[in-house]
């Protein structure tokens, strides 16, 4: 009778020992996703705390402009003069506007097709090139396409127009074209790659073509993906300042032709800030102007989120 005893004994205290390393590896478990919670949850604390500074700080410094002078006169006015008290931004905004619009009317088309080629015509091989090759290009510095627009696109449109200086909206919107030109490509690309494969099918049973069924089934199933991915592309061109600066020409004017040496919102600002006192009227108008750079960014990005919400009820 003693040894059955003995091995019931031994038995029970594997059994207690085992339960012992299951509850301390529960412990360690759990304590490991208490702490994890707690970091992100302060993460995200934090990064709201910093963006909520951000908000404040230059909406509170920007919103004092408009107690020296009246909103019509800063929005309405071309005439930029802060020597002489003017301090009319109209310019800088339409030249921001017109400038977005010109470089992604160069941008998209390129950046879609790219797209459609790397997701349904290329072969493999070339899509294995392509898309490392456009991944490279998102990473480039800003400053990087400036010079190369600065020093190879300059000269090449002095000689293509024939104009003194080349500088102006155009050569500031090829440079971002190519800028934004990867991040469009990418983002669409993935977009047309999550089109289900039973649309085409579907679509080549009716008889379509490839160019059919790219144009009139790929295309607008993916339409929500690729329309975020212009808006994506949208700002940053809009935010971009490096770049811009060394190829647009930095005056304070309209741009009235492609090839106006002209400037806009975030040259302006990156331009003139660090030669202004803090307490003035012309520092307040610049913050005005970043201020306005954020809330153009915040519909865009409300617009994108918008878009993958629809997404997802669909």
């Amino acid at each position: 009778m003693g040894a059955p005893v003995h091995g019931l004994t031994s038995q029970t205290q594997k059994s207690l020992e085992k339960v012992k390393v299951d509850n301390k590896r529960h412990s360690r478990h759990l304590l490991g996703n208490t702490l994890s919670r707690y970091y992100f949850f302060f993460s995200i604390l934090a990064l709201c705390l910093v963006l909520g500074l951000v908000i404040v700080f230059i909406g509170k410094t920007a919103l004092l402009l408009f107690a020296r002078i009246s909103p019509l006169d800063f929005f309405f006015s071309f005439n930029w003069t802060p020597e002489e008290d003017s301090f009319g931004a109209a310019a800088f905004i339409l030249n921001t506007l017109s400038l977005t619009a010109l470089t992604l009317v160069i941008a998209v088309p390129i950046s879609v097709g790219m797209a459609v080629l790397c997701a349904e015509i290329a072969p493999k091989w070339m899509k294995n090139f392509i898309r490392p090759v456009l991944d490279l290009l998102v990473g480039i510095p800003s400053i990087v396409y400036g010079y190369l627009g600065l020093t190879v696109l300059l000269p090449f449109l002095r000689r293509v127009s024939g104009e003194g200086l080349g500088d102006g909206i155009l050569a500031a919107a090829l440079v971002l074209a190519l800028m934004v030109l990867p991040t469009i490509c990418r983002i669409s690309d993935d977009a047309i790659v999550a089109v289900p494969r039973k649309y085409r099918d579907a679509a080549y049973a009716l008889g379509s073509t490839r160019l059919q069924v790219i144009m009139r089934v790929v295309l607008p199933a993916a339409s929500r993906g690729i329309i975020s991915a212009v808006i994506l592309g949208m700002t940053r061109a809009v935010g971009e300042t490096m770049a811009v600066v060394m190829v647009i020409g930095n005056t304070p004017q309209l741009a009235k032709t492609l090839f106006t040496p002209s400037s806009v919102l975030t040259s302006n600002i990156v331009m003139q800030i660090s030669n202004v006192e803090f307490d003035s009227t012309w520092n307040y108008s610049l913050h005005m102007m970043a201020f306005l750079l954020l809330l153009i960014s915040f519909v865009l990005i409300l617009i994108i989120r918008l878009l993958g919400r629809k997404r997802r009820d669909a």
